[in-house]
């Protein structure tokens, strides 16, 4: 673990928990923030597949530009089928395996069994498979799911209770609008009925790179941004689809998320926390900010499932050094692009996009404090 970013961190709480003003007198989230081992590529990735199995942490694909490559500098997005594993928070990654090819940019859900990936996109397009990563006697074992009715990516999704759920994305990397695909997988009935269930759109614009979020049977999409004729407009409406009752929108959040790490965490009873995400203030000048860009939203949003509010929770632990415009990964930065995994109680971000072209190998963690 990093120790002195530890400290910086634990500054970085006591400052917010005693400075910050969340809004309607609310408290706020009281986390831990911390580091697992950095994922052992210089570079790191962004839209990697991430989940558990067995007890194991799971990191799968993803893309990044390669020896200091960017955008803007003739750097080349590559995208790659490693198959990390860390078997214990104190222990040292280790490459297990390889996805069936190269990936990146879909949905990931831990199912109780294995890792889930779902859709994704590489160099040659977007795809429609589902497999299942199992950990299972120091091995990658890999299970064949039914595929999504249509290729998929820079989609969300997440699991309510056995129904799994995917909404949004991009059919093909030439699409100039967004998907308002709906799909639900149950895995109850995978016997019996193994194929996706297409199901009524949410009642809003098509998005891609939303974030999911789950409470009981319910499934949630927040924010996004849509597609039309190829330019972005930044989204901050959100959705619930229940079941038995169909879509309803729900309290709009304070500010767009773009492809914040998803699914929201489940902080509390009826309580979804979103951390960070794109909010579009620089989207106009990153070609013109470059190296220099400051990084994406480190804001701690909370949503009441029950009450219909959102709540600002102070902001993430950061690190920006001076030399950060150079050497990105001296620093630790808010993520986008990544999932989400809940692993032995605490939040995981393993590597993400931490401002536009730029990939961290950091794998940041936050545990809730109990009061």
């Amino acid at each position: 673990m990093h120790k002195y970013f530890f400290i910086i961190m634990a500054l970085s709480f006591l400052m917010h928990e005693n400075c910050s003003n969340p809004g309607a007198g609310a408290p706020l989230l009281p986390l831990h923030w911390d580091t697992l081992p950095p994922i052992p590529d210089p570079t790191g990735f962004a839209g990697s597949f991430a989940g558990t199995s067995n007890g194991a942490l799971i990191v799968a694909g993803g893309s990044n530009f390669p020896n200091g490559g960017t955008p803007w500098n003739g750097g080349k997005k590559t995208w790659y089928d490693h198959i990390f594993i860390l078997d214990k928070p104190g222990g040292k990654w280790q490459l297990a395996g390889k996805l069936p090819r190269s990936l990146g940019y879909g949905v990931s859900v831990s199912d109780g069994k294995g890792l889930i990936c779902i859709g994704g996109s590489n160099a040659d397009g977007h795809y429609p498979d589902v497999f299942r990563l199992r950990w299972q006697h120091g091995e990658i074992v890999t299970d064949t799911l039914p595929a999504l009715p249509t290729p998929l990516a820079n989609t969300c999704g997440a699991m309510a209770q056995n129904r799994i759920y995917v909404a949004g994305g991009l059919h093909v990397p030439a699409d100039q609008a967004a998907a308002n695909d709906f799909y639900m997988l149950d895995l109850s009935t995978l016997d019996t009925l193994p194929r996706w269930q297409q199901l009524p759109s949410w009642p809003g614009p098509a998005r891609m790179l939303a974030v999911a979020g789950t409470d009981g049977p319910d499934f949630y999409l927040f924010s996004g941004t849509a597609l039309e004729h190829g330019k972005r407009s930044y989204l901050n409406d959100a959705y619930r689809y229940q079941p038995d009752a169909g879509w309803k929108r729900v309290s709009d959040l304070p500010a767009p998320v773009v492809a914040a790490p998803t699914p929201a965490w489940k902080t509390g009873v009826h309580q979804l926390t979103i951390f960070g995400g794109d909010d579009g203030k620089h989207a106009d000048q990153a070609a013109q900010l470059r190296e220099h860009h400051p990084g994406f939203s480190d804001a701690i949003l909370s949503y009441n499932t029950v009450s219909d509010r959102w709540e600002l929770q102070g902001s993430m632990a950061t690190q920006h050094n001076a030399d950060a415009p150079a050497n990105p990964n001296g620093s630790y930065w808010a993520p986008v692009t990544t999932t989400l995994v809940d692993w032995n109680g605490m939040l995981v971000l393993p590597g993400g996009e931490v401002r536009p072209g730029t990939r961290t190998p950091h794998v940041l963690t936050a545990t809730k404090i109990l009061r």
